[in-house]
C-alpha cells in the first residue's frame, strides 16, 4: 500500500478535549453509530474516555444485551434501555458512580433493501442521576449509507461530550425539515440509591396509612401500562378479602429490559398520591418475598406460570 496520508472525517481535537476529561464511558451501538466508536479509538488517550464499546447488531446479540426483548429495535424506549445497561456495565470498572455514563444509539439506516418504515436514529445518554434521549426522523432517499452514518455517528460523539462535561459540539448536517428532538427525566436521590442497590425498596410518596387490623398485599407489575386487570385484581383483594393493597414496580423484570428514569416517571404517574408504591431491584419473586416479609402477593395467570418455571431458579430442584 502508498504511504498517503489518510484524513479523519471528524475533527481530532474535540475527541481530544473528551479523553481529557475525567468521566469515562460504555458506549452501545446498533443499527448505526459506529464511527463515533472508530473516532473515539483513532484519537490518542481512549482508554481514558472508553471503558467498553458495544455492537449488539443482530437482533437475538441486542436481546442478550438488554436482558430481554424488547417491544422495537430500534426506538427511543431501546436506546434509554440500552444506555442503562451501559452505566450499569460501567459501574463494573469505576467505583465511582458519579465518573461514568452510558451512551447508546439505535438506528434504522440505509441498507441492502428497500425499509418500509422511516430512517431514524435514536442516542441516549444515562448517568447517576439523569437520562437523556435525542432523536431525528432522517429524510428518505436524500442521503446514501455513509452519509447517514455520518450523521448519527456525530450525534452519538456529541452525547459522549454531553456525558463527559464538555461544551463543545460537533455540527450535525441536517436538512431543513430535519431537526433533532430531545427529552431529559432526573432522578430523586432515592431512586439513585435503588439503581445502586443502596436502598432494597423505597416508599415513593407519603399515602396514608394502612387501616389497622387488615393484613399487607403486594401487586407487583411493570405496569406497561397499568391496565383494567390490574385494578380488578387490587379491587377483589381489597373488598373479598379485606387486604390492603400496595404496589411493587422493580426496575429489573425478568425477560425485560431494565428501566430507565423516563420510563419509571411515566410508569409510577400513572398511581394516585393515595397509592403505595414500592421502588425496588427485585426481579423475581424470590427477592420480592425477602423484601416483603409476610406480605400476599397478588399475581396474574402470566405471572403464576413464571413463578413454577425452573429457568428462574436455575434448576428444578431449586425451583
Amino acid at each position: 500500500m502508498g504511504g498517503g496520508k489518510i484524513m479523519s472525517p471528524w475533527d481530532p481535537g474535540f475527541i481530544s478535549k473528551i479523553h481529557h476529561l475525567p468521566k469515562k464511558v460504555v458506549l452501545v451501538v446498533s443499527g448505526g453509530g459506529s464511527g463515533a466508536l472508530a473516532a473515539l479509538l483513532e484519537v490518542p488517550g481512549a482508554p481514558r474516555t472508553l471503558l467498553e464499546g458495544v455492537i449488539p447488531y443482530a437482533e437475538e446479540a441486542m436481546v442478550q444485551f438488554l436482558g430481554g426483548r424488547p417491544d422495537q429495535f430500534c426506538a427511543a424506549p431501546t436506546s434509554r434501555a440500552a444506555a442503562m445497561v451501559a452505566f450499569r456495565r460501567a459501574l463494573r470498572y469505576e467505583t465511582s458512580p458519579d465518573n461514568v455514563a452510558g451512551v447508546a444509539a439505535t438506528a434504522s439506516l440505509v441498507s441492502d433493501r428497500p425499509k418500509l418504515g422511516p430512517h431514524r436514529a435514536y442516542v441516549a445518554i444515562q448517568t447517576l442521576s439523569t437520562t437523556l434521549s435525542y432523536s431525528v426522523e432522517l429524510q428518505k432517499g436524500a442521503r446514501n449509507r455513509q452519509q447517514e452514518e455520518d450523521v448519527v455517528s456525530r450525534m452519538v460523539l456529541n452525547a459522549v461530550a454531553e456525558a463527559a462535561g464538555l461544551e463543545d459540539r460537533l455540527p450535525v448536517p441536517l436538512l431543513p425539515e430535519e431537526k433533532i428532538e430531545s427529552s431529559r427525566a432526573e432522578a430523586p436521590t432515592g431512586w439513585q440509591q435503588v439503581l445502586l442497590g443502596h436502598t432494597p425498596a423505597l416508599m415513593v410518596g407519603q399515602p396514608p396509612k394502612a387501616p389497622s387490623g387488615r393484613m399487607r398485599a403486594i401487586l407487583s407489575g411493570a405496569f406497561n401500562p397499568r391496565h383494567q386487570g390490574h385494578l380488578g385484581m387490587a379491587q377483589v383483594a381489597q373488598q373479598v378479602y379485606g387486604l390492603h393493597v400496595e404496589y411493587e414496580l422493580s426496575l429489573d423484570n425478568v425477560d425485560k429490559p431494565p428501566l430507565d428514569y423516563y420510563e419509571l416517571a411515566r410508569r409510577l404517574g400513572q398511581f394516585g398520591p393515595e397509592e403505595v408504591v414500592w421502588l425496588t431491584r427485585a426481579p423475581t419473586f424470590v427477592e420480592k418475598a425477602d423484601l416483603f416479609p409476610g406480605a400476599t402477593f397478588l399475581v396474574g395467570a402470566d405471572t403464576l406460570r413464571r413463578i413454577a418455571d425452573p429457568k428462574y431458579y436455575g434448576s428444578r430442584a431449586a425451583c
